[in-house]
């Protein structure tokens, strides 16, 4: 080896093509795979809500999703579990790794929704809870010094449970999806929908889906947020099946030599990942293979953006309507300001506020 090899080693990094050939050559598409170093490092986070009726399948079906004992019940199980009188937000937070990828999975219940015999407002706590966390947030991005990386506790998707009547949507599905669809991401499935035939379970879809438009609800993947053509393609064929109808399980079986998640029953065993038997492949592929950056994006530039905006208006209106010979902020005795306790403080909200629904 010359002296000059030497003194000089390769600086490229290992498993990296060489372009020594190619005169033209810059190294502009390493960006991404230092993205990708970076995102490996950082991990991923993602919280998913699911809302719906007790007994249709919520915690078996993010058990199925995520492959994993990930559920509330999974973890804390609780033989004597009553119906809660109101609504009780609970969720559960893991840490998940596959192939080096690490990401923080959060699971939000709503254990006690759409069970009591008056179900008046029964929306408003999970309307709460979902603001309450974008005002941690923002609480957290105003701070003068503020942390490098925020925890993000924003709910980035909503799993409305649709129980499998085959008939149409209740007046509770269409008033939860009508208010909360301006909030956050709501992904609309239909449970257990191995108890409808096909001809019951298309025709369910398709009552839905004309419910939906009439009531001009919009669910995710929403048209407004296509970025372009191809975009808007994938989509459709999206919008084409919603609501999906699923089915959950975390019991394995043996089928033809292969193991499979599925429900067995007296004619057969329905296969959960088997899209000739029920939709539940092109959920999971919708909320984690192809759409989850995409879903997150919107919660941030969105969802997050809209009340955001209307916080900050607030706390400038706030603001301009104090008296004039009030001032803000009056020097100390040493020379130092002092800040008045009605004033904004130094991050630019209210001391005192209550987290504001961003309906419209």
């Amino acid at each position: 080896m010359s002296e000059s090899a030497k003194l000089h080693p390769n600086p490229q990094g290992k498993g990296e093509k060489t372009h020594g050939s190619d005169f033209s050559y810059v190294g502009i598409d390493a960006i991404l795979e230092q993205m990708r170093r970076k995102a490996m490092k950082q991990g991923f986070e993602l919280n998913i809500m699911v809302v719906g009726q007790s007994g249709l399948g919520k915690s078996t079906l993010m058990n199925t999703l995520f492959k994993s004992k990930v559920s509330r019940k999974s973890v804390l199980p609780n033989p004597e579990e009553r119906i809660p009188k109101t609504i009780e937000i609970k969720s559960i937070s893991h840490d998940i790794e596959e192939k080096g990828v690490r990401m923080k999975l959060t699971v939000i219940d709503t254990p006690g929704f759409g069970d009591q015999i008056n179900n008046e407002n029964c929306w408003q706590p999970i309307m709460k809870f979902i603001n309450d966390q974008y005002e941690v947030y923002l609480q957290e991005e105003i701070n003068i010094n503020r942390k490098k990386r925020i925890p993000d506790s924003r709910v980035h998707c909503c799993i409305y449970f649709i129980p499998p009547t085959g008939h149409c949507l209740r007046p509770l599905d269409v008033e939860f999806m009508r208010r909360l669809s301006k909030v956050v991401n709501i992904v609309p499935v239909i449970a257990k929908a191995d108890t409808l035939t096909l001809e019951e379970r298309d025709y369910f879809k398709q009552t839905i889906r004309e419910e939906l438009r009439a009531n001009g609800i919009d669910v995710y993947p929403q048209k407004e947020f296509d970025e372009d053509a191809e975009d808007r393609m994938i989509n459709d064929k999206i919008r084409e099946m919603i609501p999906f109808a699923v089915v959950g399980s975390d019991q394995e079986y043996q089928v033809n030599g292969k193991k499979i998640l599925g429900r067995k029953t007296k004619w057969g065993t329905i296969e959960v990942e088997n899209i000739a038997h029920c939709e539940f492949a092109y959920l999971r592929d919708l909320l984690i293979r192809t759409h989850m950056q995409n879903i997150k994006d919107i919660t941030g530039s969105i969802h997050y953006e809209t009340y955001r905006v209307r916080r900050l208006n607030e706390s400038n209106a706030l603001f301009s309507s104090q008296p004039s010979d009030h001032p803000a902020v009056q020097p100390k005795t040493n020379g130092q300001p002092e800040q008045q306790p009605s004033t904004l403080q130094a991050n630019g909200v209210a001391a005192q506020h209550e987290a504001l629904s961003h309906e419209m």
